[in-house]
């Protein structure tokens, strides 16, 4: 039932992602749009194929700091949100900080990261990190703060050491809540790689950005998008396979398993 009810999901995907391309094309041809305004699917495609050897490495280039910021976000993301959970001295003092700089707009400071990193790849990682920290840590505090009371004194009646406590109890219940923060935290990071590209980097999907748009090369432009976007879909997707794997014991992992009861009368 599960791989019916994934099959139908990924099905209705695909007819409404065909749909809106085929729209997209007929408007295009019948309100006959310049191309360098908004070229049609099929030549953006095409241009996509044709220019696959400069894709690529650039989307490898893209990759590369997408996939290493977000893993350094979530693992100090959770490590500095149990200190904040366990240590009430480390949170008066961490959180108001964490606040204020997440209010400093990270794409503002960006030409600060080439002074400080140097240019290239560091620099990238760097913006990366800290654009997806803050949702993971934010989720994570919430959710290792979410346990019931009444959880910790059934447990004491058990006699469970802390220890246990953590391992059986307080992470399966977080859980949910930090994969959400990981989810949001891939699909920033896509964005974030592509903005550190534009200042701080001479390959990358972002530098070749720039350089389309400024040729006013729209469909290249397009296809550029397309491919980040793929990316970012490829590291959101990873997340999810995590997730199922991980709790699949959840209510989002088993939506079949739902039903609603019906009234007696």
């Amino acid at each position: 039932m599960d791989v019916i009810r994934r099959w139908r999901a990924g099905l209705q995907t695909t007819v409404s992602l065909v749909g809106a391309l085929l729209v997209w094309e007929l408007a295009v041809r019948v309100l006959l749009v310049p191309e360098y305004i908004l070229p049609a699917p099929t030549r953006v495609f095409a241009d996509l194929f044709k220019n696959a050897a400069i894709i690529a490495p650039a989307a490898l280039a893209t990759l590369q700091p997408m996939v290493l910021g977000f893993l350094a976000a979530a693992i100090l993301g959770v490590a500095l949100a149990l200190l904040v959970v366990y240590s009430p001295a480390f949170e008066a003092a961490f959180y108001p900080l964490l606040v204020v700089l997440q209010i400093i707009p990270k794409i503002a400071i960006a030409p600060l990261f080439i002074i400080w990193v140097g240019f290239g790849l560091p620099s990238k990682v760097l913006l990366v990190f800290l654009l997806s920290f803050f949702p993971i840590v934010v989720n994570a505090i919430s959710a290792f703060k979410a346990t019931e009371p009444d959880v910790y004194d059934l447990a004491k009646t058990y006699r469970a050491s802390r220890l246990r406590v953590f391992w059986s109890v307080e992470l399966p219940g977080a859980l949910p809540s930090l994969f959400a923060g990981f989810k949001v935290a891939a699909a920033l990071s896509a964005t974030a790689a592509v903005v550190a590209e534009f200042v701080a980097s001479d390959n990358g999907l972002g530098y070749l950005l720039l350089g389309y748009n400024g040729s006013m090369n729209t469909s290249m432009t397009f296809a550029t998008i397309v491919v980040l976007s793929m990316l970012g879909l490829l590291l959101y997707g990873c997340v999810e396979l995590v997730e199922r794997w991980a709790i699949p014991w959840h209510v989002s992992q088993r939506r079949d398993g739902l039903t609603v009861a019906k009234s007696p009368t």
